[in-house]
């Protein structure tokens, strides 16, 4: 408090509260022959969210309105008020719908005609423990975007919402990679099925593939960090139609 309060210009008494946080602010570096691999902190999930966020700048005007939302907390549960188990994913699309002048019914058929993307990373096969992935499924690094399920629904992937990515990545021309979680192992979590629980939308959990997932320095691939960005850029320049019997197709 005393190293803070000299940064401020300010007496310690004057601090009335503070949150801590610790992180390793080393900067990110590339590894192997040909700087394929990226070396870096916290990259589940800032690598998808650097992803995302490039695809959405570069998207042209399509038919849909792009909506790129970033949750805080997600590691600790979620159930804070800027987290995905919030009410501020709906307070934010109601209000945008409102402001177009499309509240109401018109407000709920715009978002039952909507297709979201959870990106959250995924592990790669391991080289040391690879008895820890499916033995048909196993991603790895600098292989494509991971589409990812779970029997559990814990991912919401489903054949609907994977064609229609796998038709995003095909114009996008990236690689895609599966992955299932293995039924008699604990996964981890995202953000995918908490947001839909409070919106019903046709939703794809997808992810790049690293490893050493939360520890101070993780491993993942460069190509893949182009690759989402791509597919991303074609996501948010789409229409995306819903069809007579609950199909979906991208205009």
């Amino acid at each position: 408090l005393e190293l803070v309060a000299k940064e401020l210009g300010v007496d310690r008494k004057q601090i009335l509260a503070q949150d801590l946080f610790v992180y390793n602010r080393e900067a990110g570096t590339k590894l192997g022959p040909d700087g394929e691999l990226i070396l870096c902190p916290r990259l589940d999930d800032l690598q998808c969210v650097y992803g995302c966020l490039q695809g959405f700048l570069a998207a042209r005007t399509g038919e849909s309105m792009p909506v790129l939302c970033v949750f805080h907390n997600e590691e600790v549960g979620s159930g804070t008020w800027q987290g995905a188990d919030s009410t501020f994913l709906t307070d934010v699309l109601s209000r945008a719908a409102a402001a177009l002048g499309r509240t109401g019914e018109a407000y709920q058929t715009s978002v039952a005609e909507s297709f979201l993307v959870s990106a959250d990373n995924a592990h790669a096969v391991h080289p040391a423990h690879p008895e820890y992935a499916d033995k048909q499924e196993f991603p790895v690094l600098n292989g494509g975007v991971v589409v990812k399920y779970n029997a559990n629904q814990h991912y919401t992937t489903d054949a609907l919402s994977d064609a229609v990515f796998r038709d995003l990545c095909r114009r996008a021309e990236v690689p895609v990679q599966r992955y299932s979680n293995r039924a008699d192992l604990p996964g981890g979590s995202t953000l995918g099925n908490i947001s839909t629980s409070h919106l019903s939308i046709p939703s794809v959990d997808i992810g790049l593939p690293q490893l050493a997932m939360h520890s101070c320095c993780e491993v993942a691939g460069v190509r893949d960090t182009e690759a989402l960005a791509r597919v991303m850029t074609a996501y948010f320049s789409a229409g995306i139609r819903r069809l007579p019997g609950g199909g979906m197709a991208l205009a």
